[in-house]
């Protein structure tokens, strides 16, 4: 069954090349996709990563949580579904709760 990785702490200059190409040392890759601003196509510096053997995931988890990537140290672990987040506005803050967005005034 397909197992898809949360990777956070990727440098903003690393191409999504590079994270595959790191990834795909631990087993069968069935998408990687590296986050990037809409507006700028800027790295947002995470990506999401799928294999598609939970056994090669697990595996990639244990080797590369906590190592080095291009000079940061990143962070791989299972992805939550989207149910599981917490909301967010398009601001960055909370979500809203029905006020429309405007301040208080």
């Amino acid at each position: 069954m397909a197992m898809k990785l949360f990777v956070g702490g990727i440098p903003y200059d690393t191409p999504e090349s590079t994270v595959r190409a790191t990834f795909a040392e631990y087993g069968a890759l069935v998408d990687c996709k590296l986050a990037t601003d809409r507006d700028t196509g800027q790295s947002k510096g995470f990506a999401f990563v799928e294999f598609a053997d939970d056994d090669a995931a697990q595996g990639a988890i244990q080797a590369l949580h906590g190592s080095m990537l291009e000079g940061r140290r990143i962070s791989v672990e299972p992805a939550r579904p989207k149910g599981d987040r917490p909301a967010r506005s398009d601001r960055g803050g909370y979500a809203r709760s029905g006020s429309g967005g405007r301040g208080r005034w």
